[in-house]
């Protein structure tokens, strides 16, 4: 039986999607593997990077910037920015994965016939893995400040902690199908990625409260919004830190901000899909 491809804009699949599960979880855990094989510290490189992060963004912006006074609620800055690297982390590694994942996996493109959806998506569940382990190295800072007479307990917030997860997952399964497309095609995308990557940072509030840009101008604000990372980030630190304000209206505008590129991105992605094993 020859297998063709459809012509036109299609959906995804997701019975097919489905039947391929098992691939999925493969890919996924060969990613895992593959990613500390032969080094000397394995998982601890999950930990190490937002930690250095902390301690340089605690010293240069929470010290000689001042921006450690701007933090509401008397978080301790460090904790402050440690919670907002680990969804930064989660999204940065994933689009990263997922954005050079096609080429990356092209002798299994060329050979046999699933659900190209598969790779982009195994590359990101496999970051989750990094992110589970820098999560408890975050429970443990908590319980060392709470020890130190600082108010950092979760609040009934915390049970939308998985929302936030989700959505930063989402994210950059959104960006990266948009970029593992267009990889395939133009292979120069590979070295934009990790220009994306460090742009994005600057312009997500991780060293620096979004309170900053929402007391300026609420216009500004909501534009800020169009970031899908600006109401990941604080809502993934209102979710954790007991006094941390509530995410405001810009976390609509980042929910919409990222179901449009999602849609799109999956569209856009089934529609090059049939031409992957020629040109990869």
């Amino acid at each position: 039986m020859r297998i063709y491809p459809r012509s036109g804009w299609q959906p995804i699949d997701l019975a097919e999607l489905w039947r391929f599960r098992e691939l999925l979880a493969i890919l996924a855990m060969r990613d895992i593997r593959v990613r500390y094989k032969q080094t000397v510290l394995g998982a601890a490189w999950a930990v190490i990077q937002p930690v250095l992060t902390m301690i340089v963004f605690s010293i240069f912006f929470g010290n000689l910037a001042g921006l450690g006074s701007r933090i509401e609620g008397g978080i301790p800055y460090p904790l402050f920015t440690f919670c907002a690297l680990l969804p930064w982390q989660l999204f940065s590694s994933s689009l990263t994965s997922a954005g050079t994942s096609l080429v990356g996996n092209q002798s299994l493109i060329s050979k046999v016939y699933f659900p190209r959806l598969v790779i982009p998506l195994a590359s990101i569940v496999g970051s989750l893995a990094d992110f589970l382990v820098a999560f408890v190295v975050l429970i443990g800072l908590m319980v060392s400040y709470g020890f130190l007479g600082y108010d950092v307990a979760p609040s009934w917030a915390i049970l939308t902690l998985p929302l936030f997860v989700a959505l930063a997952f989402l994210t950059a399964l959104a960006v990266g199908l948009w970029l593992s497309a267009l990889n395939v095609e133009y292979r120069d995308v590979r070295y934009v990625i990790p220009f994306i990557v460090q742009f994005w940072m600057f312009i997500t509030p991780i060293a620096y409260p979004s309170s900053l840009v929402r007391d300026r101008s609420i216009t500004l604000y909501h534009l800020y919004g169009l970031n899908p990372m600006v109401g990941v980030v604080d809502g993934f630190r209102w979710a954790l830190l007991g006094n941390a304000p509530a995410p405001g209206g810009a976390l609509a505008v980042s929910v919409v901000v990222m179901l449009v590129l999602l849609v799109g991105g999956l569209y856009y992605f089934r529609r090059m899909e049939r031409t992957f094993a020629d040109i990869v």
